[in-house]
């Protein structure tokens, strides 16, 4: 394919993901089932179709997007939940690459364990990118976001380094348990080591993040150091980009200045929108090659190893959930902090109930990890023989996909709104307000001592200004956690008052944007002048408080 047919595809695609994120924001409709149903669309037509190339997948695209899910995620809120979090990543990873295997190995005439194995990995891994967005928009409860996202940056890890063993077996001939277990824990292991490393190397170069483009340079780049570091020594380097992601993600607060995050954060949404929108178009398109060499089995077989594949995929989730859930949480106080504490206690990891275990269960959407993972099958052993069965697998991996990305991303939504599963709106708009009115007393505290300190030359109408301007902002917070505290549901509380000054405020905005665009119209402000009094405008607009 010619450079101009690539790029004119890249275009296509990106306006293709432009066009069904549009649609999915008015429909409701989770856009990577859409983005799937279009690519398999494609991919039945005449034309060319992009080829996967697992590589490309694993070193160029898989990096930035967990980079990101891992600056989006809390590290504090996976600590919390950490007992769930490791059992479905690997835990749970494990137990359905091995029942696959065993599944394949006794029904699946002529298979390997091995193979199964390789197959199990590749689809255990459940890509949380479609059930996190639709959760997010129905408002599913904080504890389970927290575990899907937790859960989807530390199950890829544990599925790609099981698949190399199992596919280094598949290839010589040999599995061995005690050589799987030890090489997944050294390859763990290293990989958490690079993550830490590279981290607090972003937190080093600090000083210089101040500038918004060195900053943006650096994020941008430390996925792919993270990634690179770790494979050169041959431990996981999707573990070392998760640890990475989190550690930076905790410390971004203090990292740079307020214009480099507001930048970094821009850049990196812009990033993750066109990457995941590209992947998963790119997921429907590779259904040529999935079916290519099903010829040569029989359709018992055929429909035999996807009923295995796709039935321990969706029914090992649900049953290992209610299982795990029914042992003692007895790491509460290790994980939740101190056990006397009450904010503490009401945050401790909790055991899920049955409407939680059944929006949990179906959360479990397979993507392109997945297929990614079981392209980098070999074609030959070592023998220079046909690695077996690798086309009954790639097609099993594509129906794990499209029976979990499409089916379940097309009904999660209106499970979760059946199962009456929403965040308490009303608590974590109080949890914020306290927090804001904690940060404006801070700041007047902070006037006050400057105010009384001799040395400082700071005029008295100048600190009189800041003053009444951080009180009144004081005064808001409180009347807003008065009104939430007199609530009677878990559902925001409407007031008239404040929704009207807010209103007033963006109309006052707008009506400034509006007399610096007559001026540069009119010749009287550079179109310079004019970019930078509008972005004054805009940091304040983005300043508003919204009702929560």
């Amino acid at each position: 394919m010619s450079v101009e047919t690539t790029l004119l595809f890249i275009l296509a695609g990106v306006a293709v993901v432009v066009a069904i994120r549009w649609v999915a924001n008015r429909s409701g409709l989770p856009a990577a089932a859409l983005l799937t149903l279009i690519g398999i669309l494609y991919a039945v037509l005449p034309g060319p179709n992009i080829e996967l190339e697992p590589e490309i997948v694993l070193t160029l695209i898989l990096p930035p997007l967990l980079y990101n899910a891992a600056l989006d995620s809390s590290l504090l809120d996976i600590r919390r939940n950490l007992r769930t979090v490791i059992s479905l990543s690997v835990v749970l990873v494990l137990v359905t690459a091995l029942l696959i295997g065993a599944g394949f190995h006794f029904l699946v005439a002529g298979a390997t364990m091995a193979a199964g194995v390789a197959l199990g990995a590749a689809v255990a891994p459940p890509d949380p990118v479609a059930a996190l967005a639709v959760g997010k928009k129905v408002g599913l409860p904080r504890n389970l976001i927290t575990l899907v996202q937790g859960e989807g940056l530390l199950n890829d890890a544990t599925a790609l380094t099981l698949l190399s063993v199992a596919v280094s077996a598949a290839v010589g001939g040999h599995f061995s348990f005690a050589t799987t277990v030890g090489e997944f824990v050294l390859s763990a292991a290293g990989g958490v080591i690079a993550g830490i490393i590279v981290a607090y190397a972003v937190r080093a170069s600090r000083p210089i993040q101040r500038d918004p483009l060195i900053a943006n340079a650096i994020s941008l780049a430390t996925p792919f150091v993270a990634y690179v570091l770790a494979e050169q020594v041959h431990v996981s380097g999707v573990l070392a980009v998760v640890v990475a992601g989190l550690i930076v993600g905790h410390d971004t607060p203090r990292l740079g200045s307020g214009a480099s995050r507001l930048q970094v954060s821009a850049v990196w949404r812009l990033v993750d929108f066109l990457l995941e929108g590209l992947v998963f178009l790119l997921i429907g398109q590779q259904l040529p090659w999935v079916i290519e060499g099903l010829s040569e089995y029989k359709t018992s077989t055929i429909v035999g190893a996807v009923a295995i594949s796709v039935g321990i995929t969706l029914l090992l989730r649900p049953l290992f959930l209610y299982v795990t859930q029914l042992l003692p949480l007895s790491m509460h106080t290790r994980l939740g902090g101190d056990p006397n504490s009450e904010k503490n206690s009401a945050r401790r990891e909790q055991a899920l109930d049955g409407r939680e275990i059944t929006a949990l269960s179906w959360a479990g959407t397979r993507g392109v990890i997945t297929l990614a993972a079981v392209f980098t099958i070999p074609t030959e052993t070592r023998a220079h023989l046909p690695f077996p069965d690798r086309d009954l697998l790639l097609f099993c991996a594509f129906a794990v996909v499209l029976v979990t990305l499409v089916g379940q991303g097309l009904t999660f939504a209106p499970l979760v709104r059946r199962l009456g599963l929403r965040a308490n709106e009303n608590d974590d708009a109080r949890e914020r307000n306290e927090a804001r009115s904690a940060s404006a007393q801070a700041a007047l505290d902070r006037l006050d001592e400057i105010d009384q300190d001799p040395h400082d030359d700071v005029e008295d109408h100048a600190i009189e200004s800041m003053r009444k301007q951080l009180g009144t902002r004081l005064e808001r917070y409180r009347r807003r956690i008065d009104l939430l505290d007199q609530a009677e549901s878990d559902e925001l509380p409407v007031s008239p008052q404040y929704e009207a000054a807010l209103r007033v405020r963006r109309s006052v905005i707008d009506a400034q944007r509006d007399e610096l665009l007559r001026w540069r119209d009119a010749g009287q402000l550079t179109d310079e002048g004019l970019r930078i009094l509008e972005r004054e405008l805009d940091h304040e607009e983005r300043l508003l408080p919204d009702r929560r």
